[in-house]
């Protein structure tokens, strides 16, 4: 992609553009914003061209200390222009409220773009601060560009020695921390203050990197400066706050000048080289402020639905009973001229009709499962999906969001089928990175990586994406496999440490996951499959030993894992990881128990009794009081095993329809028997029911139209016979799942049913 990078003066900004460079992309512009002198407020002293977008507060010692990015002169930012070969844009905020100067960077980046318009991306050094990431975001969704943070979330002390080590020659123009002395530290090269700087962690909170204001810095020479360096001739260092700890000071009345290069050797090609830079070499475009500050260039999307005809569709529609956060699905019987695109705004629209008359709409969906019959149309579906789900419909964050293909039209399914989970009130917590970094896969759009809800975050499925790229890794399903659990690591760990977190969360796939669900294409190998697992088991127990070690406890939970196979996944991939977390922001984490249901006194619904083996088709996760999670697999031998005392002896002889209907029909009844045990067992009822998929294989030559009833009736005989509330009216609870296959084991996918339940007391 072609770049306008966003520069500070700063370190970070020019690594990131490094970064840009390394992983294929073109730097053809600059970009800065800046500020007329103006009076801080709080101290009443003059701030010199700072940013105020930039800012934020540092606590030490109960002092709250304010502090902005851009400190560097304006007349230094031009030279820029000159030392990369490159055009630079810059803009002057008059307006000193926090709002108006994002709509200074937007207004910039926009003139930018009608001057340029094969800009596609944003480049910026943002390393941890959320304040700056989402509004650089915000920005770039507005007109349409890709932000770029490929320093995001990296460790710092690395972040730092790389820089050193890749030739970024910075000075250091402003300290604003305990440890930092301006007139010891100031116009020190960073190289030199490493290892001092590394040490301030470990004495107080201390951002090695300076993000959140410590110090800041000047770049006087790195690799992109490949026509000039900046040297410095004179300066002053001036004392902003005398404090006995932490005072503040800079460099100020700079005076420099240009020492020309000869021997250019630059991590550039000429090629890295843009065209524009050729011709205009270090030319400065002034972007006047319009003040045109609520003219986006891409208007939101008229998301209104349109009426849908009842009469003309028929729905097969779910809804489960728990009163906190409720289940909601919908598919077509009909389709609509076997038309992707038509399907799925049908079912959307459904849906959004159905949250309407429950009270609810898109901005209460933590999250979202979208089915599609084929995966090489989910460039289709996706042109349906953001017409209906914004981030204007969606103000506390846009929900989550896996997207599979099913075999649904071999079930009688519409071509989409959707299922939306619903929480009564607004207070979730959404993760939402926009930007392509190396933290970990970015959700470009509606969509967002996890979403955390009444102790619960449920997170989007993992691809084995090579995060700066975008593109699958190499090395086939292991590699994948072992990927995607480190996007899952790398996303939960947000939750552990983000200043946008009200709390700190505890928060990993190695001891507070409750379920993984793993979606595997069809074209992985059934000896694949096993040594996933294997891979996935070792790197689970590996991790879980060294979490409890660091943490000094003994306690974790043990998630339960469900396999399904499908025919095909977002980008080709052979393997997605949907994990499910209780999130406690306790010091301790709850205990997993497992109440064993033999010897317990149950209803003998159906006259079916407790045996021994019952308990093997149940894998089940329980925090008690507050968690239910149950895996139940019903293989072919145990469907013999529930029919063998009502067989009768000439039933061999029967038509095979009427065979797998009959033993749908008692493998239903007793997953219901069970299912009902199980929850009964551990303090559950079905009024806590959140969730519960039914997986049935394609094999089995079953349609949706034989299906539902059946389990719909097996369903209202339990209520009947036990007297509990299980229905909710004339609508189903559960949502079937056509499946080539699922299972407990990924190498043998070979269930005939396969349930998966979540249940949290409502």
């Amino acid at each position: 992609m072609k770049v306008v990078a966003l520069v500070t003066g700063g370190k970070d900004s020019c690594y990131a553009m490094m970064k840009s460079i390394h992983y294929g992309h073109q730097i053809v512009a600059l970009a800065n914003l800046w500020a007329d002198d103006k009076v801080d407020e709080f101290y009443g002293y003059v701030y010199y061209n700072d940013s105020f977008m930039y800012h934020t507060y540092y606590f030490e010692y109960g002092i709250a200390i304010k502090f902005h990015i851009s400190i560097v002169g304006h007349q230094v930012i031009v030279s820029y222009a000159e030392c990369m070969g490159l055009p630079l844009h810059t803009a002057i905020s008059y307006i000193t409220t926090e709002g108006d100067e994002v709509e200074d960077m937007f207004i910039l980046l926009r003139e930018v773009k009608r001057q340029m318009p094969e800009v596609t991306a944003v480049s910026s050094g943002v390393i941890a601060a959320d304040y700056r990431r989402l509004r650089v975001e915000s920005v770039c969704s507005r007109l349409g560009l890709v932000s770029l943070a490929y320093l995001w979330k990296q460790d710092q002390s690395l972040l730092l020695q790389e820089m050193i080590a890749n030739g970024i020659l910075a000075v250091i123009v402003k300290v604003c921390a305990w440890g930092l002395v301006p007139g010891k530290h100031l116009d020190k090269e960073i190289a030199s203050l490493n290892a001092y700087l590394n040490k301030l962690p470990r004495l107080h909170r201390f951002n090695v990197s300076g993000e959140m204001g410590e110090y800041e810095t000047l770049t006087l020479d790195c690799p992109l400066f490949i026509n000039a360096r900046i040297v410095l001739d004179e300066y002053q260092i001036v004392r902003d706050i005398e404090h006995p700890f932490h005072p503040v000071g800079k460099l100020d009345s700079f005076k420099f000048h240009l020492e020309k290069k000869v021997d250019v050797q630059s991590l550039t090609s000429p090629d890295n080289i843009s065209e524009t830079s050729v011709q205009k070499l270090g030319t400065v475009f002034e972007v006047e402020d319009t003040l045109e500050r609520c003219e986006d260039t891409f208007k939101p999307l008229d998301c209104s639905a349109d009426p849908i005809d009842d009469l003309a569709h028929k729905f097969n529609i779910s809804r489960t009973n728990n009163k906190k956060t409720l289940s909601l699905s919908c598919s077509l019987q009909d389709s609509c001229n076997g038309d992707l695109r038509e399907d799925l705004k049908t079912v959307l629209t459904k849906i959004e009709s159905l949250l309407a008359g429950l009270g609810f709409g898109w901005e209460t969906v933590v999250y979202i499962h979208l089915y599609i019959d084929d995966m090489s149309k989910f460039s289709e579906a996706n042109e349906t999906y953001v017409k209906f789900i914004t981030p204007e419909r969606c103000p506390f964050g846009v929900p989550s969001c896996s997207t599979f293909e099913m075999p649904l039209v071999e079930m009688n399914f519409s071509k989409a089928y959707m299922e939306v989970l619903v929480s009564n009130n607004k207070a979730k917590k959404v993760l939402h990175i926009q930007s392509i970094s190396s933290w970990a896969p970015s959700c470009i759009g509606p969509y967002s990586q996890a979403t955390l809800h009444d102790n619960i975050l449920y997170m989007a499925g993992q691809l084995g994406l090579d995060p700066p790229t975008m593109n699958l890794c190499s090395g086939g399903a292991i590699a994948e496999l072992e990927l995607a659990l480190r996007h899952c690591e790398a996303v939960a760990k947000c939750f552990r440490n983000s200043e946008n977190m009200a709390k700190c969360f505890n928060c990993s796939i190695s001891t507070t996951a409750i379920m993984f669900v793993v979606y595997c294409s069809k074209r992985v190998s059934s000896s694949e499959r096993h040594d996933m697992q294997e891979k996935l088991e070792t790197i689970l127990r590996q991790m879980r030993i060294f979490q409890l070690q660091e943490q000094n406890t003994c306690k974790s939970l043990d998630p339960v894992v469900l396999y399904v196979l499908v025919p095909d996944l977002p980008k080709s991939a052979c393997v997605e990881i949907k994990p499910v977390f209780y999130v406690d922001d306790g010091t301790e984490i709850a205990t997993e128990t497992i109440i064993e249901s033999s010897g317990s006194k149950a209803p003998h619904y159906w006259g079916f009794k407790q045996e021994n083996w019952h308990d093997s088709c149940i894998r089940k996760l329980v925090v008690p009081g507050l968690i239910y999670a149950v895996t139940l697999s019903i293989t072919s031998e145990d469907a013999a095993k529930i029919c063998f005392h009502s067989v009768s002896a000439d039933s061999v002889n029967d038509d095979q329809y009427l065979q797998h209907k009959s033993l749908m029909e008692k493998s239903s009844r007793f997953c219901f028997y069970l299912l009902d045990k199980v929850m009964a067992d551990n303090g559950f009822g079905w009024e806590d029911l959140m969730s519960l998929r039914i997986y049935i294989p394609t094999s089995l030559q079953m349609s949706i139209a034989m299906l539902l009833p059946m389990f719909n009736k097996a369903l209202l005989e339990l209520s009947e016979a036990s007297q509990k509330k299980v229905l909710n009216g004339e609508e189903p609870i559960f949502n079937i799942v056509p499946v080539i296959g699922a299972g407990r084991s990924a190498s043998s996918m070979s269930n005939i049913i396969t349930c998966e339940l979540l249940a949290q007391k409502s």
